[in-house]
């Protein structure tokens, strides 16, 4: 035993990431090193190097879940959100990188290689994520997405510029995520470490919107679930011989 503890703590081993992990990292990977053609320049940009951009995290049912906006490179926020805990938005269980399956990016090439500091470009920015966010709601079955603040106001009208979208999960991770049971038990626990955040803090109203959002959503997929299994007709009455469980 001890001689297996020691193989297992060969300190190679330490440097692998749970298959899942990898396959998140390998996939975002390649999704933020796809060329982006700046359209105002003709030239291509890779999607990771932009700046100046809104971004939406789409699920497994294509429900958009998560809206936000920067003006560093792409790739710097994106990693952030889902590959470590640096922010609030993951450290506080608002949100699950593991339910994300695609993202969209609508960047702003006129402002690539603008000062972060450029008052124009913030307000242009901040319009532009206003419109995406309620065109978010907009396409939501839940009208909510699960940002816990709301999105800046901007006096300025603005149009949505050409977007990319790409996924950044691969067909055997897919195939395990994408069950309903597998999301119905993610989603639960996603959801009991947010009420024990809530629940240990005083906390502003925008996380229990999410709380409240993600209950509707686990809801849902278990609505789905049921009737996908049969509905009231999978249900045995206790009269009847043969329970497939001990139940009771």
């Amino acid at each position: 035993m001890n001689q297996i503890i020691k193989e297992n703590n060969h300190p190679e081993s330490f440097q692998v990431l749970p298959f899942q992990a990898e396959d998140l990292q390998r996939n975002l990977a390649n999704f933020l090193n796809i060329d982006f053609v700046n359209i105002l320049t003709g030239q291509s940009v890779k999607i990771g190097n932009l700046s100046w951009c809104v971004y939406t995290f789409f699920d497994y049912d294509g429900e958009p879940i998560y809206v936000g906006q920067t003006n560093e490179k792409l790739r710097t926020r994106i990693r952030r959100h889902l590959t470590n805990q640096r922010t609030d938005a993951v450290a506080m269980s608002v949100l699950d990188p593991f339910e994300v399956l695609e993202i969209e990016v609508w960047p702003l090439p006129q402002f690539q290689k603008t000062d972060s500091k450029s008052k124009d470009a913030k307000a242009h920015l901040d319009a532009l994520e206003r419109l995406i966010y309620q065109n978010a709601l907009s396409k939501s079955r839940f009208s909510a997405v699960l940002n816990e603040k709301d999105p800046p106001v901007s006096s300025m009208t603005v149009d949505a510029p050409p977007s990319f979208r790409g996924r950044i999960v691969s067909d055997e991770v897919y195939n395990i995520r994408s069950h309903l049971d597998y999301r119905l038990a993610r989603r639960a626990l996603i959801m009991a470490r947010l009420a024990q955040v809530i629940s240990e803090r005083k906390v502003q109203g925008g996380l229990r919107r999410v709380l409240l959002t993600q209950s509707k959503r686990l809801q849902y997929l278990a609505e789905c679930r049921y009737l996908e299994l049969g509905g009231d007709a999978s249900v045995v009455r206790e009269d009847e011989p043969n329970h497939s469980d001990d139940d009771g």
